[in-house]
This record gives C-alpha cells, sequence and structure tokens, in this order.
C-alpha cells in the first residue's frame, strides 16, 4: 500500500471505521483525533497489498502516550479506507515496535 495515499485519506476522513476497532480503540483509550494526529509521522511496519479481500497494512504511530498499532485496507472499489483494527502494542511481543518476536 502507498503510505502517501493512505495518510491523504485518513487526513481528509476518507475513511470508515470497523465495529472491531472502535472497540479496541476505546479498550485503549485511543482517540480517533489522537489517531488521526499520529499517522502524521506513521510508517508501514507490514504491507499486506495482496490481501484478500482487499490490500492492507500495519502502521507504527506514536501519541503523547505511546506507540499504537494500526490496520488499515484499501478498499479500491470505492477508493475509501477502512480502519480495520487499532491498539497499544505489547512490548514482549514487538522488537522496538516494528518486528514481531
Amino acid at each position: 500500500m502507498d503510505l502517501k495515499e493512505t495518510k491523504l485519506a485518513i487526513q481528509s476522513n476518507n475513511f470508515r471505521i470497523t465495529l472491531h476497532a472502535l472497540k479496541e480503540l476505546e479498550a485503549d483509550d485511543i482517540t480517533i483525533k489522537e489517531l488521526k494526529k499520529s499517522i502524521a509521522s506513521a510508517e508501514i511496519i507490514e504491507d499486506y497489498s495482496y490481501s484478500k479481500p482487499m490490500p492492507s497494512c500495519l502502521m507504527l504511530s506514536f501519541d503523547n502516550v505511546g506507540p499504537i498499532h494500526s490496520v488499515w485496507a484499501h478498499d479500491e472499489s470505492s477508493s475509501r479506507f477502512i480502519l480495520v483494527t487499532a491498539y497499544r502494542p505489547n512490548p514482549k511481543k514487538w522488537v522496538e515496535y516494528k518486528l514481531r518476536r
């Protein structure tokens, strides 16, 4: 997935949020506003461009509390992005929040 295109879509509110993502955001006390702000400096750490039914990616960003992982899918038929999930990564499962242990 294209990082620049993904960031632009998110900043332009060209996305929808799954119910699962809303639950995860609430569980980790992350607001949509904080997530959107953090995306400005996000990076793609896992690219699932060939994922079905839609290409997607795992992004790493940081807010004032710490790291956030968010999974974004791209619905190419509508040109919209979908926030699949977002959460605070467990440091025991990640090396520098970028590589799975």
